[in-house]
């Protein structure tokens, strides 16, 4: 029996038909297999980690990435490009992390040098919609240094403390630009 819209349902399969190894699935292994494996209490990292993994967007990072990570202290007060550079490459070569996540992670490791690239922040300072695709990872992590420029002169000319800027410029532009929609 077809539905409405002339695909096939399990109820068109004939018994035996069907394969139940689910050697072809493939979503999120070593997540599906660590929340499958669970057997304790579940904590609020838990319900984050399901949730992650429904939205598969769930990005484990390498240990080689991890430990760059970990080379920015919370206290740095000047920017590493090399080290920033290689980091950005890891991680936008991590699945599920574009430059907006990348941002977003480097921006909690040390606020004091990155902030967040979203479309709001972005659009606020810059005055265009941020692109959402780049032909490679080179131009992503020359993009996000160069707003990351831009960023520091403006909050230094508008007396803005840079570690608060992202916020501000996404709270400014939902106020200011409230009748343009976001782009995505």
């Amino acid at each position: 029996m077809k539905n409405s819209a002339g695909k096939k349902t399990i109820s068109d399969m004939q018994i035996g038909e069907i394969d139940t190894s689910l050697k072809d699935y493939k979503y999120q292994p070593k997540l599906t297999e660590k929340l499958e494996g669970l057997f304790e209490n579940f904590t609020q990292e838990t319900i984050n980690e399901i949730v992650l993994w429904k939205v598969n967007r769930y990005s484990e990072l390498n240990p080689e990435t991890l430990n760059l990570l970990n080379q920015i202290s919370k206290d740095d007060k000047e920017l590493k490009v090399d080290l920033t550079k290689d980091l950005l490459r890891k991680l936008l070569d991590t699945p599920g992390i574009r430059l907006p996540m990348a941002s977003t992670i480097l921006r909690f490791k040390n606020p004091n040098i990155y902030q967040i690239i979203d479309q709001r922040a972005y659009r606020f300072l810059i005055g265009k919609d941020l692109k959402n695709y780049f032909s490679n990872i080179d131009q992503q992590i020359e993009y996000y240094l160069k707003y990351l420029t831009e960023l520091r002169i403006k909050c230094d000319e508008k007396k803005i403390p840079f570690e608060k800027a992202d916020k501000l410029l996404y709270q400014l532009d939902k106020k200011k630009n409230s009748g343009h929609n976001i782009k995505t």
